[in-house]
């Protein structure tokens, strides 16, 4: 559910998801490769004891 949200939310996730179904694969391995990705951000912000912070881009 947390995939589901971050998806909606347009953070990095969304993009990585977006990018996934335009290449033409299927939805449900669209975000079951958000989940992982997300659980690896997760447990490196664990590992390091570090607050969420997204990417932000320059343009």
């Amino acid at each position: 559910m947390a995939t589901w949200a971050a998806i909606r939310a347009r953070s990095p996730l969304a993009q990585t998801y977006q990018r996934l179904v335009a290449a033409g694969k299927p939805k449900k391995l669209a975000v079951t490769a958000c989940m992982r990705k997300y659980l690896t951000m997760l447990n490196a912000m664990a590992r390091d004891q570090a607050p969420w912070a997204p990417a932000t881009s320059t343009a």
